[in-house]
This record gives C-alpha cells, structure tokens and sequence, in this order.
C-alpha cells in the first residue's frame, strides 16, 4: 500500500511543461499538490499568540533580505540555481559522505555541469544542487555537493515525488536543515516575470529552537527557549503593509509574502529569503525590500510543535516478496524486480534504477549486482534486497 495523496495530481500545469535547462522557466507548472504547505494560502489564519515574542527572538529590527539578485557577489552568482533534465539525462550515482543514514540513495540525474550554488566559484558553503526531472516529476536536492574525479559527492541528499504530499521521517533532515524541500520555496524570475508567486518563500533567521513544527521534520538546534522559532514555523507580511509604493516586480514579491508567507527552513542570516540568481533581476529594486523590518510580520497559528520529548511514532514501512525474475541473466539481458510494501510514501530501488511509482520494475545488469528497495514514511525506512546473477 502507498500512502499518496488523494489530490496527487490537483496542481497547477504539468512536470512536462516546464522548459529544460539551467535555471529554466516552469511555464506555470508549481511542484506537489495544491494542499501542500508550500501552496496553502494562509492569508486568513489566525497569529500565533507567541507571535511578538517570536519576532522579539529574531530582532524585530532585522531587515527583510533578498538573498538573490543579479551579477557576482565576492566572485559568485546570488541565490541557489536549479536545473530541468528530460529522460535523457543519465543517470549516476552520489556518494553521500555525512548524513548517509537520513539521505536518499542514488542513482540520480545528475549532469556533470550542473549548476552548483555559488557558481562559478562556489567556494565552501552550502553548495546546493537542485535538479528537476521533468518527465518523471521527481526533484534531486543535494547539500554540499562537490564534483571530483568526474563524480557527484554531497554531505546529504533527498529526492522528492512532486506529484504527492511527501514527508520525510520525522527527525530526518534532507537538502535542508528543516527536513524540507528547497526548491518550491524560490523566488523564481519566471514567475515574477509572469505576475504572480503561488507558493511561500524560503527564510532563514539566526537561532532556532530544537523544534520542529510541520511542513518540517528535522530540527538543528540544542536551544530550548520557547520564543526561539521551531523549523517549520511560519510568517507573512502582515496585511497592514502598504505595497503600492514598490515597483512592480517587488509588489510580486510582497503579495506572496502576505499570502503564502515565509517558512523557516534553515539557520543562518534574519530574515534572508531565498531565490535563484539571474542577470535579469533588477538589483536596485530587490534592494528596496531591505526596507521592511522582522517587526513587520507576524507568526500564523502553529500546529504542534515536536521536540526530543513528544515526537511522533507509527508504522513503519514494510518490504516483502522481493523477487528478481529471471534471478540468473546474460549480460544486458532484462530481469523484472518485483515486491510487495505496506505503510511506504515513497521508494527508491538503488542501483541502476532510482524513484518508482508502483511495485515492480525491470533491471538490465552487465554484472552481478545487488538491488536495495528503499521504502520510507514519516516513521522510517524499511530495506530489501535481491541478486540479480549475470553470467
């Protein structure tokens, strides 16, 4: 049984839609379901009522910051970059060098000249690696990424099904300290460009709390203060503001931050927002949103709010009657893997294949090779393994 969403496929224009290449327009198309966190208008929820003392935590005199523009800064692009493959792309393994136990295996899409956050000196931050595969819909997000000898390596790495509500386990991280995705919170110049950001907005503040609340799953902090802001936590513009004096790409800009809000996805900088770099962003008018203040905000009505103490647990995925058919195959010749899951969001059969939607799948091995099905809930992964004998 997978857990997939009911509304897996009530989105707003299609994977096969968007346009291939680095940095590439979406033309329309908005990654996972149109309930998703990243795409629930909150305009109307109600404050927090801890709403001021969270603001007061991050400095309610921190200015807004776009942490995306055009040209270099020190040498480097502004903003994290992405890139849209096709089926073409193959793809290649990633060697996972820190958080292996909490990351997605490989084989992914990777290409050899994939944008590296940064680039073309992306010296030794974060080093984000987002790629989108258009025809199968599914998003590699690496952190940490690094190219050497002609091979992908990150620190960690999580692959995304945009066609459902995904959810990592809970307590795992991903691409990001929050446990989240980090493409769908971008501030993209396509859909500037197009008028309108249908979805919230990526932030980082300071000092967060060991706490996460959902859309989150993972916290990066040892500080307990009940007003430091848990991963996940959300805030928007408040509806007081007046835009109308802005230009129009930032009035863009705003509208989302009052409808869709922010989410806090990583520590770091107060209050930067996150988008993708490209020399058509007018530097000058994204540097008017430092304007805005922290105090300027305000916190939307939290769910539960999880700590070492009261995190959730429940069934974990299960794997079963993995079989390969035939077990024994020439080289290059097919075998059908097949197996049975129960309690699983998503699974990933490793090495050769990836992300699968179903429960079988055919391999074509040159050599004898072991195949892993990796199935994963918000409790936990389950692992299964099979031999497929070439001679």
């Amino acid at each position: 049984m997978l857990l997939f969403s009911s509304a897996a496929f009530a989105q707003t224009g299609s994977c096969s839609d968007m346009s291939l290449g680095p940095n590439a327009n979406l033309n329309g198309f908005r990654p996972f379901p149109d309930d998703n966190a990243w795409n629930t208008n909150i305009s109307s929820l109600p404050v927090d009522p801890n709403s001021d003392n969270f603001i007061a935590f991050i400095g309610s005199t921190s200015p807004l910051h776009p942490d995306f523009g055009a040209g270099l800064y020190l040498g480097r692009t502004i903003g994290i970059p992405y890139q849209v493959e096709d089926a073409t792309q193959p793809k290649v393994p990633v060697k996972i060098v820190a958080y292996k136990s909490e990351s997605d295996p490989g084989p992914m899409p990777i290409p050899a000249g994939a944008l590296i956050e940064g680039y073309p000196k992306p010296g030794n931050g974060d080093r984000h690696v987002l790629v989108l595969d258009k025809n199968g819909c599914w998003l590699y997000e690496l952190d940490r990424a690094f190219l050497k000898r002609g091979s992908w390596q990150a620190d960690s790495t999580a692959i995304w099904d945009m066609t459902i509500n995904e959810q990592r386990p809970y307590t795992w991280t991903s691409a990001d300290a929050a446990g989240l995705p980090i493409f769908p919170g971008l501030v993209r110049r396509d859909e500037v460009a197009a008028g309108a950001i249908n979805h919230a907005i990526r932030v980082t503040v300071p000092v967060t709390r060991q706490a996460f609340t959902p859309p989150a799953s993972h916290w990066a902090s040892s500080v307990t203060d009940p007003n430091a802001p848990p991963m996940g936590m959300r805030m928007r513009l408040k509806a007081s503001f007046n835009i109308s004096t802005f230009p129009a790409d930032d009035q863009v800009i705003l509208t989302a931050l009052k409808n869709y809000g922010v989410i806090v996805a990583d520590n770091g900088s107060a209050m930067f927002i996150s988008g993708t770099p490209d020399d058509t962003w007018n530097n000058s008018e994204l540097d008017l949103l430092k304007t805005l203040r922290a105090s300027d905000f305000e916190v939307v009505l939290m769910g539960p709010v999880y700590t070492p103490d009261n995190v959730p647990t429940g069934p974990s995925p299960t794997v079963s009657g993995l079989a390969a058919n035939p077990p024994t195959v020439s080289p290059g010749q097919p075998s059908t893997l097949s197996w049975s899951m129960t309690n699983t969001i998503y699974a990933i059969v490793s090495p050769e294949v990836g992300p699968v939607r179903g429960t079988s799948i055919v391999v074509h091995p040159t050599v004898t090779t072991i195949y892993k099905v990796y199935a994963t809930n918000q409790f936990g992964r389950a692992t299964k393994s099979v031999t497929v004998t070439v001679q």
